[in-house]
């Protein structure tokens, strides 16, 4: 145990925080990739829109993370004391909300992409309003720059949702999707661990001043305007294939796009560096542009080696991580990790110049996300196709994000 404590005291909190990202993606990888070959392709295609839904809802907390972990390094005293009282108070207002029309509209969502039945998506609205408070939760620690507490409550909501989704599958004979809402539900209380809330972070009264609630509410619009294009990118080509294809096709489809977006997972990780150090270099008056660069580098060369080889070995990685009964999708394995890693990269400077309170990235990002959506309304009648019309809309997206990049740093200099 002493030889433990001193290497962990060697490794910084950032490579600690890093190291525990990768087996976080590593372990919900595992996740999917055990209930792919349990469930086969067609059952798979529920409990993948389940993630998908679980993805979903990590955007919209994000949105209260990062505005909890940027108002962290710019709030002391007082102001941090009301913001965290603030945020609390919204996180569980707008999950609340999120959960009730989710379990209003259970039904019409069962007709809208074919479940077996409603109540899947009721059992995830009861949970809904968890996430929110766990998202605040986690932004507190990520603003501090407290990795070490910020991967304990990742840790523990993935390694729960593992256990206990696999363990309702092998022992509740119920309807597998029902189960793996539950599991998911579940988790969201093992995530809110640790957690230094107490009760007087929402009934004190201290409270912001004009200004400073302004800075948070407009950081917090302009921050949810881009956590909506995440999710219309990320996530809209699942649920449009759940619609348009039958089951089999939507299973196969769910197991590519999970292959596939291992560049996008590990990019997250970088983005939750990137927002705390860039804020508080712009607040010491120090260059945040090396940060960008920094990190947009490791990620183009993840990307390069992951899209090599799922052109040379597609075959071979889907057979493992999925099986034999997934293989008809290996053509198409490295065109869509090339999709993903565009836009893992556009996403790096995204989120960069949202932490500089920069909103025509999310302009950008958002007329490319609907362009994403009308293209593949318009052109489906294959997956190919529908990964094609992806490539498209990211490549422009990144092209965009890159020319604003530019054009930005010139006005500095000339500034």
């Amino acid at each position: 145990m002493t030889a433990i404590r001193v290497v962990l005291h060697k490794i910084s909190p950032e490579k600690l925080f890093m190291g525990s990202v990768l087996l976080v993606n590593g372990g919900n990888y595992l996740y999917n990739l055990i209930l792919g070959r349990l469930l086969g392709p067609a059952a798979y295609s529920e409990a993948a829109l389940l993630i998908t839904l679980l993805l979903v809802l990590s955007f919209l907390g994000m949105t209260f993370q990062l505005a909890t972990a940027k108002f962290a390094i710019l709030f002391n005293n007082d102001d941090w004391v009301a913001l965290k009282q603030l945020l609390y108070k919204y996180a569980l207002g707008f999950g609340t909300l999120i959960g009730i029309l989710l379990f209003a509209f259970a039904g019409s969502l069962q007709e809208l992409f074919h479940t077996e039945s409603s109540l899947l998506f009721k059992t995830f609205a009861v949970s809904v309003p968890l996430y929110f408070f766990m998202s605040v939760n986690r932004g507190r620690y990520q603003g501090k720059q407290d990795y070490q507490k910020l991967s304990l409550t990742y840790q523990t909501e993935m390694w729960s949702r593992l256990l206990i989704t696999l363990g309702l599958l092998w022992l509740v004979p119920f309807e597998p999707a029902f189960l793996v809402a539950l599991g998911i539900g579940l988790s969201f209380v093992f995530g809110l661990i640790p957690t230094d809330f107490n009760i007087k972070s929402i009934i004190q009264t201290v409270t912001l001043s004009k200004e400073n609630k302004r800075k948070v509410i407009s950081f917090i619009v302009l921050t949810a305007c881009y956590e909506l294009t995440q999710i219309i990118i990320n996530n809209s080509d699942i649920l449009l294939v759940k619609h348009y294809f039958d089951t089999l096709n939507a299973g196969l489809y769910s197991s590519l796009a999970m292959i596939g977006r291992v560049v996008y997972f590990v990019a997250w990780m970088f983005v939750m560096l990137l927002l705390p150090t860039v804020v508080q270099k712009q607040k010491d008056g120090e260059a945040t542009a090396p940060i960008l660069i920094k990190y947009v580098s490791y990620v183009g060369v993840l990307a390069i080696v992951i899209i090599f080889c799922c052109a040379v070995f597609p075959k071979l990685i889907i057979q493992l991580m999925f099986g034999e009964a997934y293989i008809s999708m290996a053509p198409l394995l490295w065109q869509y990790a090339l999709a993903t890693s565009l836009f893992a990269i556009s996403n790096i400077f995204a989120y960069y110049f949202l932490s500089l309170d920069k909103y025509i990235p999310v302009i950008l990002s958002g007329v490319l996300g609907i362009s994403q959506i009308v293209m593949i309304v318009f052109f489906h009648s294959t997956l190919y196709m529908v990964v094609q019309v992806q490539i498209i809309a990211m490549v422009t997206l990144l092209v965009a994000q890159l020319l604003y990049f530019a054009h930005n740093n010139i006005l500095n200099k000339t500034s």
